[in-house]
C-alpha cells in the first residue's frame, strides 16, 4: 500500500499525472451526469419527440464511424496479403474496440431502458435495419475483442500473473485471417445499414435517399484510417512508448487521398441533386444546411475543411511528406466526418412536414444539447482517450516495430525499426 501511494505521489504533478487527472475530472462528472438521467429520465435532456436524437447519437454515429480503420486495414492486411502494413492494422484494431465500447456508452444513455437491450437477441424483428445494425454491433464488438486478445496478452502484468492465459490469448491470432473476413462482413453491413436506417424514413424527406448507405460506408472508411494515422502520429510527438514507421504512415495516406476523392464525388453529388426540384420538407431541410443555421458546419466543416482541403494535402506530395501538414490533413479529414454525422442526423430533424389533409405544410424544431447531455458526451469522449492513453502506454498498441506474424519485437538500431 505504501509503496502505490509513494507511486501516485511521484506521478501525481508530472504531465502523464495530470493528463489522468484531467480525464479523471471529466469521467467522475459524466458517471454523477449519467446517473441522474438513469434517476429521472431523459426529461431532463432537451431531447424531444420531436429531436429525439440529438448529441449521444452523433456521438455513437461518429465512435462507430472513427472506429473502421480496424476493418478496412485489417482486411488489406490479410485479405490482400498487404503484410507490411500489419503494425497500422494492430493500432486500427485496438482504436476500433475503444470506438465500439463509447458507441455502447452513448446509446446506454440514449436508449432510455438499458436494461432492456436483451430483448433485441430473444425477439428478432427480421425486418427492421436497427435490429439488423444492433446485431451486427454485437457480433463485430465480439470480433473486435477476439482481434485484441494477442494485444492485451502483452500486458506484463498479466503475462506475470497468468502465463497460461496470456499464451492462449496470443494464439488467437492465428485466427486473424479468419477474424478480419468476418469482421469486414459484418462492419460492412452495419456501418452501410446505419445510412440506410436513415435513407428508408421516408417521413424525413432529406435523408429519405438510396445513397445514404454509400455515404455512410465511404465516410466511415475515410475517417476510421484517418483517427488511426492522427493517433499514431500524435502519440509518436507525446510519447517514447511510440514508435512509428513513418514511411508506412504516409504511403496510407497518400491512399487515404484517393480515397477522399471518391468521397467528395458521392457527396457533391448527393449535395447537387437536392437542388433539382421542389420537395416540401426536404427543400426547406436543405436551405437549413446550406443556407441557415447549420450552412457555416456544412460548408466549412464538412465540405472545405473537412473534405476539400484534406484531399489537396494529402495528394500533394510535398505536403504529404511534411509530419506537421500531413497531421493537418488526417485532422481535417476526422473533423469532416464528424460533421458529416452531425450534419446527416440534424437536418432530417430540425424541419418538420405535416402529413395532415390538405396542403403539405413545414414547421421548424431547435435543439440545444443540455448540461448533462453536455458532460456525459465529454466523459464518453475523455473514456476513449484514457483507454488508449493507457493502451499506448502499457500495451505498445503502437509499435511499428511488433510484426503481425511473429508479435515480437524486432531489432532495433539507433532507435529505428529494421526492415526483415
Amino acid at each position: 500500500m505504501k509503496t502505490i501511494i509513494k507511486t501516485i505521489r511521484e506521478n501525481a504533478l508530472t504531465p502523464w499525472g495530470l493528463w489522468l487527472g484531467f480525464l479523471g475530472l471529466l469521467l467522475l462528472g459524466a458517471l454523477l451526469g449519467g446517473l441522474t438521467v438513469f434517476w429521472k429520465g431523459l426529461s431532463i435532456t432537451n431531447l424531444t419527440d420531436r429531436v429525439p436524437w440529438g448529441l449521444w447519437i452523433t456521438l455513437d454515429l461518429s465512435a462507430i464511424a472513427l472506429s473502421a480503420g480496424a476493418f478496412s486495414l485489417c482486411a488489406g492486411v490479410y485479405l490482400f496479403g498487404l503484410k507490411r502494413y500489419a503494425p497500422i492494422a494492430r493500432t486500427a484494431t485496438f482504436v476500433g474496440l475503444i470506438g465500439y465500447t463509447m458507441a455502447m456508452l452513448a446509446l446506454v444513455l440514449d436508449i432510455g431502458r438499458p436494461d432492456r437491450f436483451w430483448k433485441a437477441l430473444v425477439y428478432w424483428n427480421t425486418h427492421s435495419l436497427l435490429w439488423e445494425v444492433t446485431m451486427c454491433i454485437m457480433l463485430y464488438l465480439t470480433v473486435l475483442v477476439l482481434e485484441t486478445m494477442p494485444i492485451f496478452a502483452t500486458f506484463e502484468w498479466l503475462k506475470k500473473r497468468f502465463p497460461k492465459l496470456t499464451e492462449k490469448m496470443e494464439h488467437v491470432h492465428h485466427y486473424a485471417p479468419f477474424l478480419a473476413i468476418l469482421g469486414l462482413g459484418l462492419s460492412s453491413l452495419h456501418q452501410s445499414s446505419l445510412g440506410a436506417v436513415y435513407g428508408v424514413i421516408k417521413a424525413r424527406p432529406i435523408w429519405y435517399k438510396p445513397e445514404m448507405a454509400v455515404l455512410f460506408m465511404f465516410s466511415a472508411i475515410v475517417g476510421g484510417i484517418a483517427l488511426t494515422l492522427l493517433a499514431s502520429m500524435l502519440s509518436a510527438r507525446l510519447t517514447p512508448k511510440a514508435k512509428i514507421n513513418d514511411g508506412l504512415i504516409e504511403r496510407v495516406a497518400q491512399f487515404l487521398g484517393y480515397l477522399m476523392i471518391g468521397y467528395l464525388y458521392f457527396r457533391f453529388w448527393d449535395w447537387l441533386a437536392q437542388t433539382y426540384t421542389y420537395e416540401p420538407g426536404r427543400t426547406e431541410a436543405f436551405e437549413l444546411l446550406t443556407k441557415g443555421t447549420l450552412s457555416f458546419n456544412f460548408w466549412f466543416g464538412e465540405m472545405i475543411i473537412g473534405a476539400l482541403l484534406p484531399t489537396f494535402i494529402l495528394l500533394y506530395r510535398p505536403a504529404r511528406l511534411s509530419p506537421f501538414w500531413r497531421m493537418l490533413g488526417l485532422a481535417m479529414v476526422v473533423g469532416g466526418v464528424v460533421a458529416f454525422r452531425f450534419d446527416t442526423n440534424i437536418v432530417g430533424l430540425l424541419a418538420v412536414i405535416s402529413y395532415l389533409p390538405g396542403e403539405a405544410l413545414v414547421s421548424y424544431a431547435s435543439y440545444t444539447p443540455s448540461l448533462v447531455e453536455w458532460v456525459t458526451g465529454l466523459g464518453i469522449i475523455a473514456y476513449g482517450l484514457l483507454a488508449f492513453s493507457l493502451g499506448v502506454k502499457y500495451l505498445r498498441v503502437v509499435d511499428h516495430r511488433i510484426t503481425s506474424e511473429a508479435r515480437e519485437t524486432v531489432t532495433v538500431k539507433s532507435g529505428e525499426a529494421v526492415q526483415i
